[in-house]
């Protein structure tokens, strides 16, 4: 936009030169007349003048005042320029309407009326405090410059305007102030060559404005950036704009195709397009216009072919920005024909492929932007050389960025040799090998990101020379070595510094004092204990630390609290700290503290300033949680001090924090009832208060957290019911409220509106009735834990409904909740599979499970739910359930558990079991099974326990009992046969004596002579090996016995 209002003072150049010619003959020493006189005098005093900019506005000779232009002839006014020249700049101020010492503001005198020969009035970028712009500027019959940009003025730019039949430069652009309801006045400014209204409302034009601006036929330049304009421009007919030159329609929502009839402006040097809403195909005519230097079509839904679109001539062009758009395909070699490209921007497309060697012929380009988008293969290793034989390729390069694409390979030696290089970012690539040393001659360079790729080996000592660098970042990689005082000794700009996941170990002396001043230090996971980096006391303008996992085994030293005092990030999570923290805590405000995962004790820290996010999981704290946590941090958003020793109740004025949005008190020794304040923390994501000893009833308050997604209460001694106001939690995905005292029938409402619920977990309580059929209406439910409550009759054969259950999971969908600036509430829950239980953390939503087991269910198998074919465990165990395991059982394929054990489920075990290749635990043992179990395919793998006390099943694994040998018929046991007695005896005497001839020889033969030790082993192996065989014999024919008895 810089380069817009630059265009335009450019415009005015020439106009205001020839008025200072005008005024260096004799007219500055004439009197004005006493008309021009009384007018400027009247004018001054309806001006607010603060910075006393008019106080040269005193004697009769005007000519010589400040701001004021006069005819070298009639010594008449024809020039005002009084635009603010120190503006506030509101990027830099709080204050957006930049009252300054310089700004005028005030009344605008009628009094300029009598000014008739007033051709240039320049009012801008001063602040007239949202008065009107006055009507009567449109009688102002000579003038051919008016700027009344951010100047202030508010409401309907006035239609009089459109009197100025002389006007050439008109800028009425407004902070968002300004508005238009109709345009049609500007068809009478026959002589308008630039307009500009950026920022005034033409929201009601809609797509008018392209009739109105057709019509002007000497106009070069039209900026309607910021405007809300709308409406389909996609035709034109006919098209009077043949002269031109500037069209700027940024930021505005025009949704339309694009307007393909611009290929037919010969004159079009610049067109800024960017943010407009337009979509459809990008005219590959563009590339033919002659005088086209600027093209900007980023962030619309544009879409072209590369090969197609950069094979045009582009003659002149000096800007292609087509950033966040479907750009597709490969580059072409012919982009190396753009001779006078500066920057070229694809930033966030489709392309594909590799980057031509061509573009080395582009001696002009600045800005190589080709950031995510699906790039492939590697790098060129050589660029084609310019037609100017220059030693080094891009000699004019200063930013080359590649990051988040697929490439590959090694860094090539050409990066070495770019010499104007001020960035480089080439993150989040597949890039392996070493980092090449010879990076560190780009003396230049500012900027340094290859962060997330496979690089290995060292961090070359070359980079402590890059004297001018800022920002380094090599985190995520697999970088080894030692990091020394070498790779930082000329580095004093250095303000970033990323080394973070790498393996890298700290090499600096205790005393060394580093040359730089960072503010951004984020060396997570890099060896720098054993005790605390003494360094870091230099370190005074740091704002964001994190050295976690950074094998610290040590105190916090006291000088550490020092330097805290400046951050607004702190994380030293997962070391070995120690100790007590200093309480209250200094940081800035609304800073994010992370101590988790330490040796950390003493009472919970409070914190000097309030601040926004505290993790103080996995520690030794102990005590109450302070009373005052929510005076202390009234806006925290984020709140863990899960895994510690915390004792006491759970503060009411924690309701107080309505910030919040995860709350996570869990593996404490919390007791007494949960809060019912807690209900006013209407933001809630993610509640866990599971593993403490809290009782009471839940709270009837908890209905008013309706963004919440996960609830832990899990292990706690909760009683009473579950209350109907849950039915407000429409955005429940986990609810887990197993192993507590709870005591109901479960309510038939839970199945209903909880659409997104994953989980639900009722295990080890009261819960009595029968198993609501409405369970069946939760879509998108994975696991369902029933388990050790009171439930009776039959499972529901709506089971089989599941929707969610009978889609197979592939995808790994990571369940963060409540993330906030990169930290979130992680979900996991513990689920009995295989016998045992299991954490599941990181792969939970690939879990799919029925556990309903140790209740007094009973009726048939359901042979509905062999349709849940993404099951992936199923336990209905120790409970009655009769009849036979259905032979669509196979349909489950993903099953990896299934525990049927403890039932009195009867007849044959269906053959097709053994095609479930996933299972990896069965438990039928203490049914009423009979017949043959189908011992082949995946069945083979199970040993007798899965199938034991069941005395009607025969075949492998069990093994039988010999006939005669005894008389109780039981099965699964192993007797054995006396007749082989001597056998056994033998095998083991043999396994004895070689044991004690194999410790005792070799000593007695290496203590006489070595040479004897060779034939020694040599005798041993062969015994080994004779015993081995015999022992292997003999149980082989001790097994075929029985079992042919049997």
């Amino acid at each position: 936009m810089m380069s817009i209002s630059v265009f335009g003072l450019l415009l005015a150049i020439p106009f205001l030169l020839t008025r200072e010619s005008d005024c260096n003959g004799d007219s500055p020493f004439k009197n004005c007349s006493r008309s021009d006189l009384s007018a400027l005098n009247d004018f001054k005093n309806g001006l607010e003048d603060p910075g006393n900019r008019l106080s040269s506005w005193q004697w009769s000779k005007c000519c010589q005042w400040h701001g004021i232009s006069c005819d070298n002839r009639t010594v008449a006014v024809i020039s005002i320029d009084l635009h603010n020249p120190y503006p506030v700049n509101p990027v830099y101020h709080s204050s957006l309407s930049r009252y300054g010492f310089w700004n005028l503001s005030g009344e605008i005198s009628p009094s300029l009326l009598k000014l008739k020969s007033l051709q240039y009035l320049d009012l801008s970028l001063n602040t007239f405090k949202d008065i009107p712009i006055p009507e009567f500027l449109g009688s102002l019959q000579s003038l051919r410059y008016l700027n009344l940009s951010k100047a202030g003025f508010s409401g309907e730019v006035p239609p009089s305007l459109g009197n100025l039949s002389s006007l050439q430069f008109l800028d009425v652009s407004s902070e968002y102030s300004l508005m238009a309801s109709n345009l049609d006045w500007v068809t009478s400014l026959v002589s308008l060559k630039h307009v500009v209204m950026d920022g005034v409302d033409l929201s009601v034009i809609g797509s008018n404005w392209v009739r109105v601006y057709n019509v002007l036929p000497h106009l070069t330049g039209l900026h309607l950036s910021g405007c809300a304009l709308s409406g389909s421009i996609s035709f034109l007919s006919p098209i009077n704009f043949t002269s031109l030159s500037v069209l700027d329609l940024f930021f505005n929502n025009i949704n339309s195709l694009f307007p393909n009839w611009l290929s037919n402006i010969s004159s079009l040097t610049y067109v800024d397009l960017s943010m407009a809403g337009f979509y459809g195909r990008i005219p590959l005519s563009l590339s033919e216009l002659p005088n086209l230097q600027y093209l900007s079509l980023g962030s619309n839904n544009l879409s072209a072919s590369c090969s197609q679109l950069f094979r045009g001539s582009w003659q002149k062009i000096e800007v292609l920005d087509f950033s966040f758009n479907n750009i597709r395909g490969k580059l072409p070699a012919s982009i190396g024909n753009m001779s006078s490209l500066i920057n070229f921007n694809l930033f966030d497309n489709s392309v594909d492929r590799g980057i031509p060697s061509s573009i080395g012929k582009l001696c002009y380009l600045e800005n190589f932007d080709l950031s995510i988008n699906k790039l492939t293969g590697s790098l060129p290793e050589v660029l084609e050389e310019t037609h100017w034989g220059l030693n080094s390729p891009l000699p004019s390069l200063m930013y080359l960025s590649l990051s988040n694409n697929h490439l590959v390979g090694n860094l090539p030696e050409w990066l070495s040799q770019l010499n104007n290089l001020v960035g480089l970012s080439l993150d989040y690539n597949l890039f392996h090998g070493p980092i090449p040393a010879s990076l560190g001659n780009l003396q230049n360079l500012t900027g340094v990101n290859l962060s997330g790729n496979q690089l290995n080996g060292t961090l070359p000592d070359s980079f402590g020379q890059l004297s001018q660098l800022s920002a380094l970042d090599v985190s995520l990689y697999n970088l080894i070595g030692s990091i020394s005082e070498v790779h930082f000794s000329k580095l004093n700009k250095l303000k970033f510094l990323g080394l973070s996941s790498n393996s890298f170990f700290s090499n600096v002396s205790s005393n060394w004092v580093p040359p730089f001043q960072v503010q951004d230090l984020e060396v997570g996971s890099c060896h720098l204990g054993p005790t605390f980096p003494a360094w870091l006391r230099t370190q005074k303008e740091v704002t964001s630390l994190d050295i976690s996992n950074a094998s610290i085994s040590d105190s916090i030293p006291n000088w550490f609290w020092d330097i805290s005092s400046n951050l607004s990030l702190l994380n030293v999570s997962f070391n070995q700290l120690h100790g007590q923290l200093k309480n209250p805590l200094t940081v800035v405000p609304f800073a994010d503290v992370d101590l988790s995962s330490n040796f950390l004790e003493g009472p919970t820290p409070l914190s000097t300033f309030e601040i926004e996010l505290l993790e103080l999981s996995n520690n030794r704290f102990s005590g109450p949680i302070p009373e005052k946590l929510a005076q202390s941090m009234p806006n925290l958003v984020f709140l863990s001090l899960s895994g510690n020793q915390l004792t006491g109740d759970i503060p009411v004025s924690i309701g107080a924090m309505v910030s919040l949005v995860v709350l996570d008190l869990s593996g404490n020794s919390l007791s007494g009832s949960i809060p019912s304040s807690i209900g006013n923390c209407s933001f809630l994501n993610a509640m866990d208060l599971s593993f403490n000893k809290l009782s009471g009833e839940i709270p009837l308050s908890f209905s008013r957290l309706n963004q919440l997604r996960s609830l832990h209460l899990s292990n706690n001694k909760l009683t009473g019911s579950l209350p109907s106001s849950f039915l407000n939690l429409s955005n429940l995905e986990t609810l887990d409220l197993g192993n507590n005292r709870l005591s109901s029938e479960i309510p038939p409402w839970i199945g209903s509106g909880f659409a997104d619920l994953r989980i639900l977990s009722l295990r080890s309580n009261a819960f009595f009735g029968e198993i609501p059929s409405t369970l069946s209406n939760l879509s998108s439910l994975q696991v369902l834990d029933l388990a050790k409550n009171n439930l009776a009759g039959s499972i529901p054969v709506t089971f089989g409904d599941f929707k969610a259950m009978s889609l197979e999971q592939y995808i790994n969908e990571y369940l963060p909740y409540g993330k906030y600036r990169g930290v979130y509430y992680e979900e996991s829950l513990i689920v009995n599979i295989k016998g045992g239980a299991q954490k599941y953390t990181k792969t939970l939503s690939l879990v799919t499970s029925i556990d309903l087991a140790s209740n007094n269910l009973h009726g048939e198998f359901p042979k509905e739910i062999t349709k849940l074919v993404g099951l992936v465990a199923l336990n209905l165990s120790k409970n009655q359930v009769i009849g036979q395991i259905p032979g669509s059982i196979s349909n489950l394929r993903q099953i990896s558990s299934l525990d049927l054990s403890h039932n009195r489920l009867s007849g044959a075990i269906p053959s097709s079991m053994s095609t479930l290749s996933f299972l990896g635990y069965l438990n039928l043992s203490d049914n009423n099974f009979s017949g043959m179990i189908p011992y082949m395919g995946h069945v083979t793998t199970f040993d007798a326990s899965s199938f034991d006390g069941n005395s009607g099943l025969r075949g492998a694994p069990l093994v039988l009992k010999c006939p005669g040998n005894d008389s109780d018929g039981g099965g699964g046991s192993i007797v054995e046969d006396s007749s082989d007695g001597f056998s056994d005896m033998w095998f083991y005497l043999s396994i004895g004596l070689g044991f004690a001839v194999g410790i005792l020889v070799p000593f007695l033969i290496f203590s006489i002579r070595k040479p004897w030790s060779h034939a020694y082993f040599l005798l041993v192996d062969k015994t080994v090996d004779r015993l081995l065989y015999l022992a292997c014999k003999t149980a082989t024919r001790f097994r075929n016995r029985c079992n042919f008895q049997a």
